[in-house]
């Protein structure tokens, strides 16, 4: 016959192996076999330099220099720092907890008044006394809570590893295409500075023609009109300009202006110069940063059902202590240890529904994470279809927009030599060069589009999002610490 005494370790033996909730598995995923404009599988592009493909070598500067100092980044990289003091914090409760504490007191009583009545030696008693402890506890796992805790917090971790690249991902986004706007910017100033100076010949050609006699005073106002009405675009040009280039210095981390005079120097407009693969919707799952975050947060939820099912069960404490005290005086001294040990064992009886309410509400936490991640595994989808076929029209708009600036110039010109001809009337000379003004930024805009489309697809598919970005369990150096100590 089995004894109690063999009884009682080998239950909690048994006991301890014991983890409740739910045991996570990944959700799955219903996803179109291929994009709407097909493409095969493709490999691991979280670390592909897209913008090189821009052969753009002052955007190339700018985001190798802003991999490191974008504070969004850093406060990304800083919150894995978070995440690895959780896990440790959430597996401590389950280690032994050992506490030891001292004290030293002396006291005395002074008693001279005996000797001024009596004439007898001075009365002093003194007592010294110090005691030491030492208390430890452990309690018992026995329904897998601190174990639940740690797979959560671990879930946590990996969701912090893929934040950084999230938070990379809209550094590259914004970076390149602040650039794109700033380039954009410059161009169309510098188009509407070839339209002023393009109709400042025309008004000068409508003066001589009517010092001829065969112009009105009519044609010099309308022209005049024209030149004032280009003026007063340069303006926003130029403010669109700098407007884009202090956000590149924001986002490098430096105060604005700071880049402004490296990017006076037009560098003509960023276009890309090939197409990129962009896989199949599966392919997101693993090149998107944001969703792996989701279903890693959707991973640490569903544990969190498991650590508040445990607070449903009783759980055992094993506690002891030990202590020693000694005592000198005058007359004695002398010395006391003691020590105790025993099972603290809590069972939950009553708590106004508390415990249960809470394991519900971890219930619904895991199913809102659940939707939150299918909701991010959709806008992905949606993301890069978009993307795509704005990609698609833009090729089409620039070739055709392109073709409507040739045949503008070659209208201007025609316009000009009717008009000297006097074949023809000076509205048509200022139709034209409105036609070919409007048509020229209208280009502008459409390679703009073009190139904000382009890295717009490249952040849908996850491009670029893991470079720099430490791998699960490298050490971090430390940011410099600018928290100052006040006196």
């Amino acid at each position: 016959m089995i004894s109690v005494k063999a009884l009682l370790p080998l239950s909690l033996l048994l006991l301890s192996g014991c983890v409740v909730g739910p045991n996570y598995q990944e959700p799955p995923t219903a996803l179109p076999a291929k994009f709407s404009r097909g493409a095969s599988a493709q490999d691991n592009t979280t670390l592909n330099p897209w913008w090189q493909s821009f052969r753009d070598k002052k955007l190339d500067s700018l985001m190798t220099r802003g991999m490191n100092e974008n504070l969004s980044v850093q406060q990304a990289l800083e919150r894995i720092n978070q995440a690895r003091a959780n896990v440790i914090i959430a597996g401590a409760g389950a280690l032994p907890q050992l506490n030891s504490s001292s004290s030293a007191s002396i006291d005395g009583q002074d008693g001279s008044y005996l000797r001024r009545q009596s004439g007898g030696a001075r009365d002093h008693s003194e007592t010294k006394s110090a005691s030491s402890a030492l208390a430890g506890s452990w309690l018992l796992d026995l329904f897998g809570q601190y174990r639940r805790s740690v797979e959560s917090a671990n879930a946590s971790l990996d969701a912090a590893y893929d934040n950084v690249g999230t938070a990379r991902l809209a550094y590259l986004s914004d970076l390149a295409t602040s650039y794109i706007d700033a380039r954009y910017n410059q161009e169309a100033l510098a188009l509407a500075r070839k339209s002023l100076e393009s109709r400042r010949e025309t008004l000068k050609l409508t003066n001589d023609i009517r010092e001829a006699g065969a112009a009105s005073s009519l044609d010099v106002v309308q022209a005049e009109g024209l030149v004032n009405s280009t003026l007063a675009e340069l303006p926003a040009y130029e403010s669109g300009f700098n407007t884009a280039a202090n956000h590149i210095a924001t986002l490098l981390a430096l105060p604005a202006t700071s880049i402004t005079s490296e990017l006076v120097r037009s560098g003509g407009q960023p276009t890309p110069r090939y197409n990129t693969k962009v896989g199949v919707p599966a392919d997101l799952i693993r090149n998107r940063p944001d969703i792996r975050a989701a279903e890693r947060n959707l991973a640490a939820a569903t544990a969190e059902i498991g650590v508040a099912e445990a607070q449903l069960y009783p759980s055992l404490t094993l506690s002891g202590s030990l202590s020693a005290s000694r005592t000198v005086t005058n007359a004695l001294r002398g010395s006391v240890g003691a020590w105790s040990f025993g099972p603290d064992l809590t069972i939950p009886i009553f708590n106004g529904g508390r415990l249960r309410a809470n394991v519900e509400a971890q219930r619904s936490a895991a199913q809102e994470a659940y939707l939150s991640w299918k909701q991010t595994v959709l806008d992905a989808v949606e993301d890069v279809e978009n993307a795509l076929i704005a990609l698609k029209n833009n090729y089409e708009t620039v070739a055709a927009l392109r073709k409507v600036v040739a045949s503008s110039e070659q209208a201007l010109g025609l316009a000009r030599e009717s008009y000297r001809g006097g074949a023809t009337s000076l509205l048509d000379v200022l139709d034209a060069e409105r036609t070919l003004s409007e048509s020229r930024i209208s280009l502008a805009s459409a390679i703009r589009s073009l190139a904000s489309n382009y890295v717009a697809l490249n952040v849908a598919i996850g491009g670029g999002s893991a470079i720099n970005v430490p791998a699960r369990g490298t050490p971090l150096v430390p940011l410099r610490s600018t928290v100052v100590a006040t006196k």
